[in-house]
């Protein structure tokens, strides 16, 4: 049943309730509920416990496609599973395939967003038929945390044990610190702080970037790293079991999803681009006119194939 909509800047994003297969609610959205928008429907696989707003150029009410997603588990209005364990990226690919199935999605072009690109590939590995192209934005095909910190250029081992010890630590102190974080004044004032500390660099649209920031801190912090660290139990995806086109888009400068480690992803698929602009983790909030002329240019591209 669909709920209340809400308006964001620029649009509207409507939310419905999902029972994803093992019978956890999840908050599905689209940013089309009223059928007007002229084009085709992407899946879009967020970025872990993110929201609609992370994603300024698909809120126009001009943007070519008709965006179907969800929030994760635990987060924005989406129930815990029963198994606090059941979130990993297993779980995630079955939440996708309920999306799909509640919006009637056969097959569609797939983005994903940081551990969304997990989710994606295991999507196209585990359900080939359901995938029609997949555009990876700073995002890895698995094993996510030994990526991390790639500007530093750890070794893989070395950047596994020190970002999972960091999650660790943090998950621990979590729900100390939720009260705190859920209640942070978030301006464009903390975004233009945020954009000058390397972690991320001058966003397109500062008001949504903050709006963006304050809905995700609403999710305790202890759940979020809880997530986290059992997401990053997702090996390597094997990347010859992917036969549609891929489109990689890294930030150069990415702290959570190494760059070059996304370029040679992109050379291990048999019809893989690699594109690197100069963002960091949130390059689609950096340039995102860039990031989605990328995927207009696949769904494009994928629509001309099937016609052939």
């Amino acid at each position: 049943m669909q709920s209340t909509a809400r308006t964001a800047p620029a649009a509207t994003i409507a939310f419905r309730d999902v029972l994803s297969d093992d019978g956890t609610r999840l908050r599905a959205w689209t940013n089309d509920p009223e059928g007007r928008i002229a084009g085709p429907t992407v899946l879009l696989c967020n970025g872990l416990g993110t929201n609609p707003l992370a994603w300024p150029a698909l809120l126009e009410p001009d943007c070519g496609v008709r965006v179907v997603s969800w929030n994760h588990r635990g987060t924005g209005g989406s129930d815990r599973p029963a198994d606090p364990d059941a979130c990993g990226v297993d779980e995630l690919v079955e939440d996708a395939l309920s999306v799909m199935d509640h919006f009637g999605l056969d097959r569609a072009v797939v983005m994903g967003w940081s551990i969304g690109v997990n989710t994606m590939f295991q999507l196209a590995v585990d359900h080939p038929e359901r995938v029609s192209g997949l555009l990876a934005v700073a995002g890895v095909p698995g094993d996510t945390f030994s990526t991390m910190l790639g500007p530093l250029r750890l070794p893989r081992v070395a950047a596994r044990v020190a970002t999972t010890g960091i999650t660790r630590a943090v998950k621990v102190v979590g729900r100390a610190i939720t009260p705190v974080t859920s209640r942070l004044p978030i301006g464009e004032k903390t975004v233009a702080v945020l954009s000058h500390t390397g972690f991320m660099f001058p966003v397109a649209d500062p008001q949504l970037t903050a709006a963006a920031v304050k809905e995700f801190l609403s999710t305790p912090i202890d759940w979020y790293f809880h997530m986290a660290l059992t997401t990053a139990q997702h090996r390597r995806v094997p990347l010859s079991r992917v036969g549609v086109p891929c489109v990689f888009v890294a930030g150069r400068w990415d702290l959570l999803a190494g760059a070059r480690h996304m370029e040679t992803a992109a050379a291990r698929v048999a019809d893989g681009t690699y594109v690197e602009l100069p963002g960091s983790h949130f390059v689609q909030m950096e340039h995102p006119d860039e990031v989605h002329r990328l995927l207009l240019e696949l769904v494009a591209r994928v629509g001309d194939e099937r016609a052939a």
